[in-house]
């Protein structure tokens, strides 16, 4: 019987004036919580939904999920889009929500979802053909566990916070060497890279769990995984509700990920083989990621934007050319244009 497999895309076009302004009625703490790249739209969302529809065709749902608005081209009516806006699954105290840390704690109450689901940024995208095995198999996601210190980084404090923030929940329920005793195939899986085979090896020397590698890319989930952290921290989850924009006490997704690999729960797979990860630089600048795009041999693509980009309009007809090699002609997601 073929697994029954959702994806679950994030998405908030920053353009949008209402949108902007119902935000300007609020305030975020500090700059990490409302820098602009939070919010940007590179106008190649339709490129994502051609890759699902030509890679993925075996994905049962996609939960498309956002504060309201819409790309005018989607078709809302295709059969396997599911609009879920934020009122239908946030808690209306925290509503209206900047912070996509908060919205990811609350995945496991979008109705209709599935138990075994993907989570992509609106920035992740799916470059050759995949099977529902790459993602999960025998009920489990596949994932790598591999145990790397949390890095204290001043150029961006918040992640470094966010991580912390996670291993302080995850140890208080998990010990790194019995973890290993319990399932050391899932620590020294032979196909890992070789520097984290290392890593696993030379963090077993210290009892405490100091930080764990997630590669940013498409996240295997489990519901089950979400209710099971819910029952346990729902007081503390819960009082993170007030967070409206980022902020330096944030958990998120990788939360849940996490405990799926120390629990045991997942099938051990090198999710580096195959993923390409490029940060956006300036015009002029993104030789590298754009042929990787039009001609790369990665399966799987993350382009983060992290503010280094100048010339918005510029970067954003080079991507838009660029996917449309790879991926020219229309998807059943979007409507004919008219006329």
């Amino acid at each position: 019987m073929a697994e029954e497999i959702d994806f679950v895309i994030t998405w908030v076009n920053g353009e949008d004036e209402a949108w902007q302004e119902i935000k300007k009625n609020y305030q975020a703490r500090s700059d990490y919580g409302d820098r602009e790249e939070r919010y940007r739209s590179w106008g190649i969302l339709r490129y994502w939904f051609r890759s699902v529809e030509r890679f993925a065709p075996w994905v049962r749902k996609i939960h498309f999920v956002t504060w309201g608005h819409l790309p005018e081209w989607l078709d809302i009516a295709h059969p396997k889009l599911h609009i879920v806006r934020h009122e239908e699954f946030l808690p209306v105290d925290s509503l209206p929500v900047f912070n996509s840390s908060l919205i990811e704690r609350y995945l496991h109450r979008i109705p209709g979802l599935a138990e075994k689901f993907v989570l992509f940024n609106d920035d992740m995208f799916l470059m050759k053909p995949t099977a529902a095995k790459d993602f999960f198999r025998d009920g489990l996601p596949c994932d790598m566990l591999a145990l790397q210190p949390v890095v204290a980084n001043p150029e961006n404090p918040g992640m470094s916070h966010l991580f912390l923030n996670n291993m302080l929940v995850l140890a208080k329920y998990f010990r790194k060497r019995e973890c290993f005793r319990t399932h050391p195939g899932q620590f020294l899986h032979v196909g890992y890279p070789p520097l984290y085979f290392g890593y696993n090896l030379l963090e077993l020397c210290y009892p405490q769990l100091s930080g764990l590698y997630t590669v940013h890319g498409p996240s295997p989930l489990l519901r089950s995984t979400y209710e099971a952290v819910w029952e346990r921290e729902r007081a503390y989850l819960e009082s993170l509700g007030e967070n409206r924009f980022r902020e330096d006490t944030d958990v998120n997704q990788y939360l849940f990920r996490e405990w799926q690999k120390l629990s045991g729960q997942f099938v051990p797979r090198n999710v580096q083989r195959g993923f390409r990860y490029y940060e956006l630089q300036d015009r002029g600048a993104n030789e590298k990621l754009l042929r990787e795009i039009r001609h790369g041999s990665g399966s799987v693509l993350c382009i983060n934007d992290t503010g280094h980009t100048r010339n918005v309009q510029g970067v954003k007809r080079e991507l838009q050319d660029a996917f449309e090699v790879r991926l020219p002609g229309r998807s059943s997601f979007e409507r004919e244009a008219k006329g």
